[in-house]
């Protein structure tokens, strides 16, 4: 093959990549990659910092905050349940129940009061966890019931409160103890769980 020959060949070699390189160019133009300066969604992952904060807002457990409550700053709280309830033994029915050796008695078991269908068909017993869970939000503590109040936010005043309720009883039902309220804890979770079940199936 003479020089004239390898010359085009050359030539048709320059050219072609002459075409790749302007169908690129026009095809960039007509087809630009746009990339957002932002993703279109983001996912959130929680830090271990955020974790611990979160445990840390839970605060202390009932049975802690009833080692160190004050039935004399729970009297001060019952001032917001005196209008419908008495605590002394033997005390009237008012709008509520007498509340004399609550703790530990039967739910709905005062003699001459009429419950809500609601806490008389409840059942079990007013432990330390359900009459806290009541004190702080009465309506999902157990619901349907007709008791209107507003609840207690603050855990150490609920704590006060539940330690100047326990005052008044024959013998005064024992403090709980973390394993006991843990215990609670995990079987209301467990209740709850069914109950979410069965009526997610029941749909």
């Amino acid at each position: 093959m003479d020089s004239f020959e390898w010359n085009k060949v050359f030539g048709a070699v320059i050219a072609s990549a002459l075409v790749i390189m302007v169908i690129s160019t026009v095809s960039g133009m007509v087809y630009p990659e746009n990339h957002p300066e932002k993703p279109a969604y983001t996912i959130e992952v929680a830090s271990a910092e955020g974790a611990e904060e979160a445990v840390e807002e839970q605060g202390p457990t009932l049975a802690e905050l009833m080692v160190g409550a004050s039935a004399d700053k729970g009297e001060r709280q019952f001032a917001k349940c005196k209008a419908c309830h008495t605590v002394e033994k033997g005390g009237r029915q008012g709008t509520g129940p007498n509340l004399y050796g609550l703790i530990g008695r039967a739910v709905a078991s005062v003699d001459g009061f009429k419950y809500s269908s609601a806490v008389a068909d409840h059942g079990g017993e007013w432990t330390y966890e359900l009459l806290d869970h009541w004190l702080e939000n009465p309506k999902t503590a157990i619901p349907g019931n007709s008791m209107s109040f507003a609840g207690i936010r603050k855990p150490d005043q609920r704590a006060d409160l539940i330690a100047y309720l326990r005052s008044f009883a024959d013998s005064p039902a024992p403090l709980p103890t973390v394993e006991a309220v843990e215990e609670a804890v995990e079987e209301a979770t467990e209740e709850v769980a069914e109950t979410v079940e069965g009526a997610v199936e029941g749909q």
